[in-house]
């Protein structure tokens, strides 16, 4: 076993990885950003070296400086955890170079799955089952939109490089093959430095379903499935193991598959390979298809280890410091059910925008809680924002996805929007309940899934915490007879929600707000509301109330000084958050009508195409392609035709 290791990444893997470390008696030794200085990662490890500022480019990914990190503080080896430089075969060849054992897989056999188009070829040699699709050289727009027609419509444009959902596109007719192409490419480009993709058959009724593998360079074993079907945009909602459904028969042919599929490069330390499954009729032997692997440890890990009562990270570095494999497929089994669910700071009203801000309050529910954040840290814009991964582990299905929703209600997070409320609603949504899941689950639903309960009640408990009445305060009572009373507003987005609280004495108060005239009192373990005891909290918390429970709400307050301030101008499209101008695709001058597609903006992981509001011509641009933008700022003003 090593001595020390050095772990090149932040955040909850980070802290992950040390957590096994300390209990193993290896010593660590964190990397940092300037943005990172005071992040938990950082106090966890025995030692912490800067690498550079904030922009990932500049640190993280600077192969040399992480290197250089190692050789100086005498680490033996290093565990690039996830994203970063986990999967960069020249990554590894360095760290060889310099004496340093890389904690993963060799330089060969993360570039024999790291070209998707490659991956594909190998894996049909050695007999994995893989999706029909194009994966040849060319690159040419019309060779590959007439392989796209052969292949039939809808198809999936995937970029050969990376994950993630990055640089893929679902087109579902000929006439949107042309700016998908484009579209992916660019994100691709700016991504993995490579804008080159293949074309797929699109699955109507996906389940993604991945096998989690483990080798030692000669030999494999898998350590069963998870199923990551509840997805947005290609990321990863809520995953869970073992995947519903999944019978004996169907669990022994993914697993062989996913075997062949590590052996046949000779694969070493924790890896997943992904099958896109067709879940019409249900888990069939026949039903599954390779789509690609992931060369490193996985996000969704947890639920691996909570099933199987294994820590991947303790057997990652048993075998990287020359151990055998720990286990025999046979010595493995499956114990319950568990799931995880990823908490975000994102604007899910909004369309997902990620968020930022300081953690007035983080309080966490039972369960397991992998995060790389505490109270009082920041939600920086320049890495990703999730704030902590929530595990729950049961005897059955049913048991885990009751714990994992105690889990959410009891969780508290102030000072920034989260989705919350989103994945409550998720994981009650029937379908999951049922166990019926496909990839398509949250947009077909996602109107109701992202909609707000605002119900009386909880607006109720909204306008109490606004004006400061969750404690008796002195003076509360009666005024020349009349009962004491105080107009409220709150602001959800743009909407402005009027009411009234009148004081009646004896902790009992009148709240008119959402249509509704209700009766609201203290009570010894919160407050009852129509004589209905109130599982939901509310407090005012840094200018902000906060509604914590099943319905997580986020209420801002009127500024009385911001009354008179005036809006950006009609036509006027500004930044939504801090982010990268990824492409520009109008001229000063040119004449647009609505709906066309103006910038590209990239942003926390995500791509946000800005469109036309209405018919006119571009009087103003305001950025240039890879511009980093402030929220607020002008990208692209359109006045209307004379």
């Amino acid at each position: 076993m090593f001595d020390k290791i050095l772990i090149a990444n932040r955040g909850e893997i980070a802290c992950r990885v040390i957590d096994t470390c300390r209990r193993l008696g290896v010593k660590t030794v964190a990397v940092y950003s300037q943005a990172d200085a005071d992040a938990r990662h950082v106090a966890m490890a025995d030692e912490a070296v800067l690498i550079g500022p904030a922009a990932s480019s500049l640190s993280y990914l600077d192969i040399a400086k992480v290197v250089q990190a190692a050789q100086d503080t005498g680490a033996q080896a290093v565990h690039p955890g996830y994203g970063f430089l986990s999967e960069n075969p020249d990554f590894v060849e360095a760290l060889d170079k310099a004496g340093v054992t890389f904690i993963g897989p060799s330089a060969q056999a993360i570039r024999a799955m790291g070209l998707k188009d490659a991956a594909k070829a190998r894996m049909v040699k050695a007999g994995v089952p893989v999706v029909p699709g194009y994966h040849g050289e060319s690159q040419d727009p019309g060779k590959l939109e007439a392989e796209a027609a052969q292949i039939g419509y809808p198809v999936l444009i995937k970029a050969v490089a990376g994950g993630g959902g990055r640089g893929m596109r679902l087109v579902e007719a000929p006439r949107d093959f042309e700016e998908a192409l484009e579209s992916a490419r660019i994100e691709a480009l700016g991504a993995f430095g490579n804008g080159d993709v293949l074309i797929e058959k699109y699955i109507q009724h996906p389940r993604h379903i991945e096998v989690q593998v483990f080798g030692d360079g000669t030999r494999a074993v898998h350590l069963f499935e998870r199923d990551c079907s509840l997805q947005r945009r290609h990321q990863k909602v809520i995953e869970e193991a073992p995947a519903p459904g999944m019978t004996a028969e169907v669990r022994a042919a993914m697993g062989e598959a996913a075997v062949k599929a590590a052996e046949a490069i000779g694969y070493k330390g924790a890896g997943t390979v992904e099958f896109i499954v067709d879940g019409a009729g249900g888990l069939r032997p026949d039903g599954f298809w390779f789509m690609e692997m992931n060369t490193r440890l996985q996000v969704e890990h947890p639920v691996s280890e909570e099933i199987t009562g294994i820590d991947l990270v303790e057997w990652q570095l048993r075998v990287a410091s020359g151990e055998p494999l720990p286990a025999q497929q046979n010595d493995l089994r499956i114990t319950g059910h568990a799931m995880e669910a990823r908490l975000y700071a994102e604007d899910v009203p909004a369309g997902f925008l990620p968020a930022t801000g300081r953690l007035e309050r983080l309080v966490f529910g039972p369960g397991r809680v992998d995060t790389g954040v505490r109270e009082g840290d920041t939600i920086s814009p320049h890495y990703d924002p999730m704030i902590a991964k929530l595990t729950c582990h049961g005897a059955t299905r049913a048991e885990a996805r009751a714990a994992l929703a105690e889990g959410l209600a009891a969780t508290q997070v102030a000072g920034v929007v989260t989705n919350l409320g989103f994945l409550g609603r998720l994981i009650d949504h029937a379908a999951f309940r049922s166990g019926d899941v496909e990839t398509g689950l949250i947009a077909r639903d996602l109107e109701a899934l992202t909609a707000p309960c605002e119900t009386p009640e909880l607006l109720a408990l909204a306008a109490l915490a606004a004006l400061g009445l969750n404690a008796p305060a002195p003076g509360e009572g009666f005024a020349l007879w009349e009962p004491l009373g105080w107009p409220v507003a709150l602001l959800r987005g743009e909407a402005r929600i009027e009411g009234r609280v009148s004081a009646l004495g004896g902790g009992a108060y009148r709240v008119e707000i959402g249509g509704a005239d209700l009766r609201a009192e203290r009570a010894a373990s919160g407050w009852r509301v129509e004589g209905r005891s109130m599982t939901a909290g509310a407090e005012l918390i840094a200018g902000r109330v906060h509604l914590f429970g099943a319905e997580p709400m986020v209420f801002d307050l009127p500024d009385p000084l911001a009354a008179g301030a005036e809006a950006a101008g009609e036509g006027a499209l500004l930044a939504p958050m801090p982010g990268v101008v990824r492409s520009l695709h109008v001229r000063k001058g040119e004449t647009v009508r609505a709906g066309d597609r103006l910038a590209v903006m990239e942003a926390m992981k995500m791509e946000h195409v800005m469109r036309a509001p209405h018919d006119g011509v571009v009087a103003e641009l305001g950025v240039a392609a890879g511009d980093q933008l402030e929220a607020g700022a002008l990208i692209v003003r359109i006045e209307a035709e004379a």
